[in-house]
């Protein structure tokens, strides 16, 4: 079918399956659920064929200066015929003039540097079943009560307020932390995703840090399929795969508009939330 002929719509709830169906058909691991948790966070715009979802595109804000592009998917038998820059120019257009971040594909890379994204670093992606790994004593589980410096650390680190996020993520899973006296220094967080579960985002001010709370996480979670995204400068590849965390390839970040958003001298993210939500 010609793509002159595909309805485009906002994003409503009775799209999630059949993007669900796109995502398994492209190998995704994503879950109803995991769409959901992104949807319920972000704008969407689905391409139509008749009732049949054959294209997605999302854009997650971060306040009014930040946004993701994330889950731009096309049917395979629809591809090449410019349906994905259509999905992507759409979310652009509800991000107006934020700045916006993506993770690329190879393939993806040349259609998203055509409108306007830089390639900034790779993501290096690692998973696989969770040996037995002791827990570090200088991490501890914290409550809801710590959100709000949660929010502030990833703030100082990734450069926008994702509160929302962090609303959603407390939802999801518990947060680990390293307290310097009273105060918490650095946090991980874990949830269920896709075939078991994420370790992310992880925001630290060392690779010390970073591997310290992320073994008190993985303490717990002996013999399960775990998943961690992490950006190739963390310094934490040859570790995790020390753990039975096999490296597995892994996205290009990219930036459209680019402002400066210096981090502060004290954290930075050594492992993502998801490669969708940075």
């Amino acid at each position: 079918m010609d793509t002159e002929a595909i309805a485009f719509a906002p994003f409503e709830a009775h799209h999630l399956d059949g993007a669900v169906a796109l995502s398994r058909e492209a190998a995704w691991p994503h879950r109803k659920e995991d769409w959901a948790m992104i949807w319920a966070l972000s704008e969407g715009r689905v391409a139509l064929e008749g009732d049949s979802v054959v294209g997605t595109a999302f854009m997650t804000p971060f306040g009014e200066t930040c946004a993701t592009l994330n889950l731009i998917i096309v049917d395979e038998r629809m591809r090449g015929r410019g349906l994905g820059r259509r999905l992507t120019a759409a979310a652009l257009e509800l991000a107006g003039d934020r700045e916006c971040r993506l993770t690329a594909t190879a393939d993806g890379l040349p259609l998203y540097e055509k409108l306007g994204f830089v390639a900034t670093h790779k993501i290096r992606q690692h998973q696989g079943i969770t040996g037995q790994i002791d827990a570090p004593a200088n991490v501890k589980w914290v409550g809801p009560e710590a959100l709000p410096t949660l929010v502030a650390l990833d703030r100082a680190a990734f450069g926008a307020n994702r509160a929302a996020l962090y609303e959603a993520l407390a939802k999801e899973g518990p947060f680990a932390a390293i307290q310097n006296g009273e105060s918490i220094v650095a946090f991980a967080a874990t949830r269920p995703f896709g075939r078991g579960e994420v370790v992310g985002p992880v925001v630290a001010e060392n690779v010390d840090q970073a591997r310290d709370l992320i073994a008190f996480i993985l303490s717990g979670k002996q013999g399960r399929f775990v998943r961690i995204d992490i950006p190739e400068h963390a310094g934490l590849s040859s570790w995790l795969e020390g753990l039975g965390l096999a490296h597995v390839g892994g996205p290009i970040a990219m930036v459209r508009g680019a402002t400066d958003k210096s981090q502060s001298a004290g954290v930075r993210t050594f492992a993502l939330a998801s490669q969708a939500l940075g």
